[in-house]
């Protein structure tokens, strides 16, 4: 029984929005983060796609929580399981925005934000493979400014975590 969380990001699509339309937002990349354990980023950023065209990362990565050596990210996915109304059961991505080689004054800016409840996946009991997620403007959470394909394999961590719950 293998312990971990794998997690691909494989594509991003921008509908048209401020993102779209602002010249200074340029190279996209995107970070992933459990709570405050763990972010991690695909390590390209590419150029941001026109309106209705994707970019690809193809960018996997897998978060360990076995109980040997990864005890703070168990018991975070315990209380994920046994506390129903905490809100952060969710992996975030965070779009960002990467600036020109030029233009090394400006930061790294967030421009979308992108959710995958794991407490969902395991309520369904179902993992989230190559599936479109809504990505949600940093500045108005209300507004969708783009698809984020991603996959989240967490059941087989999740019920392994879920069985030590009933055992302790």
């Amino acid at each position: 029984e293998v312990e971990k969380i794998q997690i691909k990001i494989t594509s991003l699509g921008l509908t048209e929005s401020r993102i779209t339309a602002d010249e200074t937002i340029q190279q996209l990349f995107v970070e992933c983060r459990l709570n405050n354990f763990l972010a991690e980023e695909t390590p390209l950023s590419l150029p941001k796609p026109p309106g209705g065209q994707r970019i690809h990362y193809n960018y996997s990565t897998v978060i360990n929580v076995d109980k040997e050596d990864n005890r703070a990210e168990r018991e975070y996915l315990k209380s994920i399981l046994l506390k129903p109304d905490l809100p952060a059961d969710s992996l975030k991505f965070t779009v960002v925005s990467d600036p020109p080689e030029d233009e090394q004054d400006l930061e790294c800016e967030d421009i979308g934000f992108a959710y995958v409840s794991l407490k969902e996946i395991f309520q369904k009991q179902r993992d989230i493979i190559e599936q479109d997620i809504d990505v949600f403007d940093s500045q108005d959470a209300s507004a969708v400014i783009g698809k984020l394909t991603v996959t989240v394999e967490a059941l087989s961590a999740l019920r392994s975590v879920h069985e030590e719950c009933k055992n302790d």
